[in-house]
Formats: structure tokens, sequence, C-alpha cells
């Protein structure tokens, strides 16, 4: 897995996740946070977006993942977005924490939620 990484932190979205009929008809805020594993040697280099991930379209997508599905548990919206920034800008990897800073959990907390790791599959396509 590459050494380098892009982080993005603190996204805030809009969505209805949730295993309750309250959660699905409501609605609530989620923080996502990334790391994207890449090599960013060439963009180093060159300070060109086009060697590098963008970051404006890191943002997008998790945005529409967030905001124009619904999931009942957070591991199923990590996975999805995993898979979309996979699929579409081809890290080597990527970790996703999505946080539900109002669960519907009695108690105090700052937030309930999940981090995956997913790695491109190998023989799948390359670059940026």
């Amino acid at each position: 897995m590459a050494k380098d990484k892009i982080l993005l932190g603190g996204m805030a979205f809009f969505g209805y996740h949730g295993n309750t009929e309250e959660e699905a008809r409501l609605g609530q805020r989620f923080m996502v946070d990334m790391e994207l594993y890449t090599d960013v040697t060439r963009a180093g280099s060159s300070d060109r977006i086009e060697d590098t991930v963008d970051y404006s379209k890191v943002y997008q997508l998790v945005q529409e993942v967030v905001e124009g599905s619904r999931y009942r548990l957070l591991e199923a919206l990590a996975t999805a977005v995993a898979d979309r920034i996979l699929e579409e800008l081809l890290p080597e990897a990527v970790l996703v924490r999505i946080k539900k800073p109002s669960a519907p959990i009695p108690g105090h907390f700052d937030y309930m939620g999940v981090e995956i790791l997913r790695q491109r599959v190998p023989g799948a396509q390359s670059g940026k």
C-alpha cells in the first residue's frame, strides 16, 4: 500500500441512514473523514491537479452516496462510500470513517461511528 495519503476530515452531510423509522423519516447529520492511500510523488514534482486525486471530486462523490441513498447500518454506508471512491478515483486504498453525532442511543457521547479500510482489487484499472 502507498505510504502517501490524502486526508479529508470533517466533511458534513445530511442523510437518512439508520435502523429506526424515525431516522429514516427525520434524517440527521453525518461526519465523514477519509484517507486515500496513493503515490503523490508525481504531483509533488509537477504541481498539477491532473497528477493527483482532486479533493473536490472526492467530496462530491461522498456527498452523492451519503445524501443520495439510504442505509440502515453505518457499515453499509461506509462500504458504499469506499467502493465508489475506489472505483472512480482509483487510489490504492481508502480509509472511511463515518461518525453519527446524534445516534438515537440514551447517554452522553460525541458520536457513534465506524471505520473501514478497503484496498483496490489487484488487477483493477490503474490511473487517476
